[in-house]
């Protein structure tokens, strides 16, 4: 983290650095006598060196010095009230932007810049409404500033106000060619949920439409129709929506499988929960389908085969929650031990030579072996072993 931040000052601080030096070089002979210039090069020299030594505290004040001396340079302006909100001196950078903003002499494309940085100051101020106030302005008057548009999406986020957050999402669109379907589609979810709390149902089915216009693969919009369904009393629409659901991202199975399950029971359709349960098998890796049709086949079958069917499983998908499974089910049907101590042993030796026995305490990258150098982060002495895995 201390290095990206020292990256932000290099990559900001230079070319207000080299600016502010050509500025004072091309002017020295209008205003500033040889040994002005002499100096003011020697003190951009003394910020380079701190920067590249690792000061950037030091070398933010010799170019705020530096930006202090040509205040007529617009430029060289925008990154000081850049640097004084950085700092968190953001009351100082909004005078100084307000300033900027004000002065008669600036192009369109200058003002534009000048109160994108204003609404910035705002809004790192926590003043949202004239952060807002600002955006809105700018987004009517230029339709070229799509950074605008992106902070009112922020700024209708953190209000949670979804309707103004939709708006402005289509507009950035249309401005930047950016597809925002998967955005407006949560954010469409987050109105039916809102709705859907209040009891307006009509409502919530119009945004849940909506957000599958926005995006075809909506994994929300899935649950919550799904959800809108049980309340109704529609089991079969459920778990189509259910499903559907799960089909577009597996990922969210563990989320979606409880209230799937659910209604497969009410509607007495195990053939069909146990067929969907394994087509999810092959798809998923995870253990959660194989434990729910565990369950299934230890209703319609017994424990003995539900027994049977997870431990071939956990061979193939080593899982601590399928290791619990499996003891229950021995315990209920009573069988061999030894058998069963030989199936968790294999299943425990899996999941040894899967896991991490090494973490990286500072970016947590995992390993099978000790590395001193950290592979990922390239911090020294940062690769520890774990816990788990301390050996006596």
């Amino acid at each position: 983290m201390a290095f990206l931040d020292q990256w932000f000052w290099f990559v900001l601080l230079l070319p207000l650095a080299a600016l502010s030096g050509w500025v004072i070089g091309r002017r020295g002979g209008e205003r500033h006598s040889d040994s002005q210039v002499s100096k003011l090069s020697t003190t951009y020299f003394r910020g380079l060196n701190y920067l590249l030594n690792e000061q950037p505290d030091k070398a933010i004040e010799l170019f705020l010095h530096i930006a202090e001396l040509d205040k007529d340079t617009f430029e060289t302006q925008v990154a000081l009230g850049h640097l004084f909100r950085r700092r968190g001196e953001v009351d100082r950078a909004i005078r100084l932007h307000q300033a900027l903003v004000q002065r008669p002499d600036l192009t369109d494309q200058q003002k534009v810049q000048a109160l994108l940085a204003l609404g910035e100051d705002y809004m790192k101020s926590g003043l949202l409404d004239r952060a807002e106030t600002v955006f809105t302005d700018l987004a009517r008057i230029d339709q070229r500033a799509p950074q605008a548009l992106r902070h009112l999406i922020g700024i209708y986020q953190a209000e949670r106000d979804w309707a103004k957050a939709i708006e402005n999402a289509t507009r950035y669109e249309a401005v930047t060619g950016e597809p925002m379907g998967k955005l407006v589609a949560q954010f469409e979810c987050e109105l039916a949920d809102r709705q859907r709390a209040s009891g307006d149902i009509a409502a919530a089915r119009d945004s849940i439409a909506r957000a599958y216009a926005a995006d075809s693969t909506a994994v929300r919009a899935g649950l919550l129709e799904g959800r809108i369904e049980v309340d109704a009393g529609n089991d079969a629409a459920a778990i189509r929506a259910f499903e559907r659901a799960a089909r577009h991202d597996p990922d969210y199975l563990p989320e979606i499988l409880p209230s799937l399950l659910s209604s497969y029971a009410r509607v007495g359709d195990s053939t069909g929960a146990r067929a969907f349960l394994t087509e999810m098998a092959e798809h998923y890796r995870g253990v959660s389908p194989v434990l729910a049709l565990t369950r299934l086949v230890e209703a319609d079958e017994g424990a003995g085969s539900a027994r049977a069917y997870l431990a071939q499983q956990l061979k193939d998908r080593p899982s601590v929650r399928g290791e619990a499974a499996l003891i229950d089910l021995t315990l209920i049907e009573q069988a061999d031990p030894v058998a069963t101590l030989h199936d968790l042993k294999h299943i425990t030796d899996q999941l040894l030579v899967r896991n991490p026995s090494y973490r990286c305490s500072r970016c947590g990258f995992g390993a099978r072996s000790h590395h001193w150098q950290c592979p990922s982060c390239k911090e020294w002495g940062t690769v520890k072993p774990l816990l788990n895995y301390a050996v006596v």
